[in-house]
């Protein structure tokens, strides 16, 4: 099916985007946490 193609051919920059994304809500995350503690 579609989840099966979408393994077998990784779009890179989707893959990339949610990185940053991640990448971004943690760092928000630990700054938060930090900044209230």
């Amino acid at each position: 099916g579609g989840a099966l193609l979408y393994k077998q051919i990784p779009d890179i920059p989707a893959i990339i985007g949610m990185g940053l994304i991640i990448s971004g809500v943690v760092v928000i995350y630990v700054f938060s946490k930090t900044v209230s503690h």
